[in-house]
Formats: structure tokens, C-alpha cells, sequence
């Protein structure tokens, strides 16, 4: 994307606490643009549970199409305790991701200067990888269905989906991610479960193999994923980016979020990388509706996913700038990534990153 445009940026702030941490997240996407000199716009929809509760429907008739026209989504979070399970998760986030094609989702699992981890002797040089995601394809496609249902007989199928065209486009964009992130290790490694999963995972790992050889500087490794599981927890520090199955990628970016020092630091992308392509950036943790309103929420998440916006839409120096500053802030200001334990309400942590914005590198 051209960064010297006008950023146009759609904001579902959604259910619960998601609201009050986009808040933030703005309130430093408005420092730093004034910082870096880079002009934006917003729009807020109201998507969420309210509105569901109030009209029956998840996503009125052309919202995809209005949300398509934007160049990025940013979302403070979906979940409201009166609506069923699963109804706002597929009518909202799934139905974004896959109408707007957004095939990955990344993940970085980076663990902040002042964050606990619940791993032992690790710290920041130790937890710094990045999980990439298929996003739209596997077991989420809903292939499947009842027979004989709420009988001692019933069966129930649920078919995961893979296609050449979706574990090579997501591959190769993790080949390239890995060369720009450019680290020492310069290593992608395939998780799946090919011992087991003999169909569609073996399409995975014929792709892997066949892409890899177009990316001759990049290191190549395989892991299975209960593998994957174990050395995540035990040796952190052996990863670099991580490319993965959809339902795969579900887990263990969960795992991953928890010695990063849990959900309220963990941000992710659903990106479509395409030219014209609308992604959409939210933090990981959920909409803790018992938080609501009380200001106590840590809104650290939000300010990541903003950061990951602004770097997927060629604002890099503004992204580094609201990383070095979020740094600074776990670094030596919070006393807890835990709402309410934080030593400082919501709002005062976004002001207290926008006052890092400007500190010397």
C-alpha cells in the first residue's frame, strides 16, 4: 500500500471491553500519526451483540461490501454473554475472513520487557516468534453435517477442506514473511500431523516441499503439532515463524498467547495480502464482559494489533515507534498485564504510551 494516501480505517469496537481498548488503540493511532506525519480516517460500525440482540442480524446487507471499500478493520472484540456461543464467532469473525479472503492470520508471540511468562528462567530473548495461520480453509469451512441427530443412531460428520491454492498461498507468503523478518535463525517450520492426518496434511507437506525450493536462503524444518506443543513450552527459543493448518493454528497461537504473558498483550492479523485486499487487526483476548465500563481492562493488545495495522499498511516507522513505546511502558510502568492489577486504569495506560511515543530510540 501506497502510506503516503490517506489510511482509511473501519472500527467495529463490538461487545463488552472491545469498545474501551480500540479506544486507546486510536488515541495512539492519533499521536503517532501526528508524530509521523501520515493522514487517516475512521468509521465506527456497531456490529456486535447489541445490535444482534436489537435486529436479529449479525451483519445488515452490504456490510461486506462498505467493509471491502476500507483499507483495514480494526475490532476491539465480539462476544456477548445474552447471544448463544458461535452465533456472532461465525456471523461476524468467520463471515469477515472469509468473504474478504483474509487466508492468513498471523500471530507474533513476542513477550514484552516487565511481562510475566509462566515459563521458567525465560525472558524477552528467549519468546520471540511468529505463528502464521491458514485462515480459511480446514475444519471451519462447516462441511458436515447430522444423521438421525438426538437418537442413540445419530452421526455426526465434520470434513476438513484443504486445496493446493490455499496451503500454497499461505506457504509462500510465510517463505517471504520469514525473509523480510529477516532473523538470525531465517527458519520456517511446518507444524501439521502427517503421521495421522495422511490426506490432507500430506497436501501440505508435498506443498511445503515444493515451495521451499523457490526460497533456497530460508531454513526448513518440520514439527508435528503435539511436538510443536512441547517445544513451545520448552524451548521457545528454537522458533522463528511457524506456518500451520487452520485448526492447528487455533491452538497454538492460544498456547503462544500465554507465555507471551497472556491474552491482554496478544494481538493478530486476519490479513488478505492481495493488492486491494482488506485485513482486520484485534487483540486476542475475548470481551470480558465482566470488566465492562470499569476502565481496568489493559488495552496493551489493542495497541499491538494497531501497531501490526499500521506495519501491514506501510507505515513501518509509525509501528516501530508504538512497539518501542509499548515496551517501555511494561518495561517500566505496569506492575501487571492482569485487568485491574495494572496500577493504572485503562485510559491511563493509552496516555502513558502516547507519552512514550516521542522518548529518544
Amino acid at each position: 500500500m501506497n502510506s503516503s494516501k490517506v489510511l482509511r480505517i473501519a472500527v467495529i469496537g463490538g461487545d463488552g471491553t472491545g469498545p474501551e481498548v480500540a479506544a486507546e488503540g486510536l488515541k495512539v493511532l492519533k499521536a503517532v500519526a501526528e508524530v509521523e506525519g501520515f493522514q487517516y480516517e475512521t468509521e465506527d460500525f456497531d456490529y456486535g451483540g447489541e445490535r444482534y440482540l436489537r435486529t436479529g442480524e449479525v451483519l445488515p446487507e452490504g456490510a461486506i461490501d462498505q467493509l471491502r471499500s476500507f483499507d483495514a478493520i480494526y475490532l476491539g472484540a465480539v462476544g456477548h454473554p445474552d447471544v448463544a456461543p458461535g452465533i456472532l464467532e461465525k456471523g461476524l469473525l468467520l463471515e469477515l475472513r472469509f468473504q474478504l479472503d483474509q487466508y492468513i492470520n498471523l500471530r507474533p508471540v513476542k513477550l514484552f520487557p516487565g511481562v510475566e511468562t509462566p515459563l521458567a528462567n525465560r525472558g524477552p530473548d528467549d519468546i520471540d516468534f511468529v505463528v502464521v495461520r491458514e485462515n480459511t480453509e480446514d475444519l471451519y469451512c462447516g462441511v458436515g453435517g447430522f444423521l438421525k441427530k438426538n437418537t442413540a443412531d445419530e452421526v455426526a460428520t465434520q470434513t476438513a477442506i484443504f486445496t493446493r491454492k490455499g496451503c500454497e498461498r499461505c506457504i509462500r507468503w510465510a517463505f517471504e514473511y520469514t525473509q523480510r523478518r529477516n532473523s538470525p535463525k531465517k527458519m520456517l517450520t511446518l507444524v501439521a500431523k502427517t503421521n495421522v492426518l495422511t490426506y490432507g496434511h500430506d497436501l501440505w507437506w508435498r506443498t511445503f516441499q515444493e515451495v521451499a525450493a523457490d526460497y533456497p536462503d530460508v531454513k526448513t524444518d518440520y514439527n508435528h503439532v503435539d511436538a510443536c506443543c512441547m517445544w513451545m513450552v520448552k524451548n521457545p527459543e528454537y522458533y522463528d515463524v511457524i506456518v500451520t493448518t487452520n485448526m492447528f493454528g487455533d491452538i497454538i497461537t492460544d498456547l503462544g498467547g500465554i507465555i507471551q504473558g497472556g491474552m491482554g498483550v496478544a494481538a493478530g492479523g486476519n490479513i488478505n495480502p492481495d493488492p486491494g485486499g482488506t485485513s482486520m487487526f484485534e487483540p486476542m483476548g475475548g470481551s470480558a464482559p465482566k470488566y465492562t465500563g470499569k476502565n481496568v481492562i489493559n488495552p496493551i493488545a489493542a495497541i499491538n494489533a494497531m501497531a501490526m495495522l499500521l506495519e501491514n499498511a506501510g507505515h513501518t516507522s509509525a509501528a516501530d515507534r508504538i512497539t518501542r513505546a509499548v515496551m517501555h511502558v511494561t518495561g517500566t510502568k505496569m506492575k501487571s498485564m492482569a485487568a485491574g492489577k495494572m496500577g493504572y486504569s485503562t485510559t491511563e495506560v493509552g496516555d502513558l504510551v502516547v507519552d512514550a511515543l516521542t522518548l529518544p530510540e
